[in-house]
């Protein structure tokens, strides 16, 4: 996700089982609430792009419309434009912090960001630049996680601790990881109004869905950068992570076994 030395670090980092977390988002399964304001020939900005499977498909509904993704650093940048090259997609694909975006005014007709704001040192100036490359009657959209929403079955304690680390780790590297209630307030401090406010969920319970989930973070907590940020900084020891994994392998092998993630989301229309 976008950053710099002025934005906190993208806490998950860009481990195998994190980028396939990733490659699973679609437009339809984390931007329905962007559709209907998508048209043919727009131009858009995807901010933090990461692995590109969502920018791809929100591509293939503004085409033949200009397209801008934006990442971090070099690494993730080539991830992004793989995908795309696979998906016969033509964009341009930038380093830039959502800070400062080196973007002039009024650049773009959409410019949306898919759970970037909970990884950013400040999310009101990164709304603000984001407002200032859409053009006047376009739209800016935000979509982020709620992590203390977050709600599972049945309730392990090891899941709690998971919970609780995650937190600590996210606000350890300067994010908010229950940005998703923040999203309207933020957009306010921004100077933004007239913002449409949406929430919605991805739900994990059907037994291929809660089991790819479960061994997914089953992997993280013990290889990706929040394992790393978490020993590094002493809140976990390796039991620790391990006494973790393993509650999210008993959970994904439960029968009854339910994950909901909530979303908040915001449309603006910059005037």
């Amino acid at each position: 996700m976008n950053g710099s030395s002025t934005s906190s670090g993208y806490t998950h980092g860009h481990h195998e089982s994190v980028l396939t977390s990733h490659r699973w988002r679609t437009a339809e399964n984390s931007a329905a609430y962007l559709l209907p304001y998508l048209r043919p020939g727009q131009s858009l900005l995807d901010v933090g792009c990461g692995p590109a499977t969502l920018t791809a498909d929100l591509a293939t509904r503004v085409a033949p419309g200009r397209v801008t993704a934006t990442e971090t650093g070099p690494a993730p940048l080539g991830l992004a434009r793989d995908e795309l090259r696979r998906r016969g997609i033509t964009a341009d694909v930038v380093v830039a912090d959502v800070h400062a975006l080196d973007l002039p005014d009024d650049a773009f007709d959409v410019v949306h960001a898919h759970q970037v704001l909970q990884h950013v040192a400040d999310p009101v100036q990164a709304l603000r630049e984001m407002a200032r490359v859409c053009r006047p009657g376009g739209v800016v959209a935000a979509r982020d996680a709620d992590y203390a929403g977050f709600t599972w079955f049945p309730r392990l304690p090891g899941l709690d601790e998971w919970l609780a680390l995650y937190e600590a780790v996210a606000r350890s590297n300067g994010g908010e990881p229950d940005a998703g209630r923040h999203l309207l307030s933020w957009a306010h401090a921004a100077g933004l109004a007239d913002v449409e406010v949406s929430a919605s969920v991805w739900c994990y319970a059907a037994p291929d869905d809660r089991g790819w989930w479960g061994r997914s973070w089953a992997q993280r907590i013990l290889e990706s950068d929040v394992a790393t940020v978490a020993l590094e900084r002493g809140l976990a020891n390796r039991a620790d992570l391990q006494r973790i994994s393993d509650a999210w392998l008993e959970w994904s092998e439960h029968p009854d076994g339910w994950f909901t993630v909530p979303h908040g989301e915001i449309l603006v229309s910059p005037r």
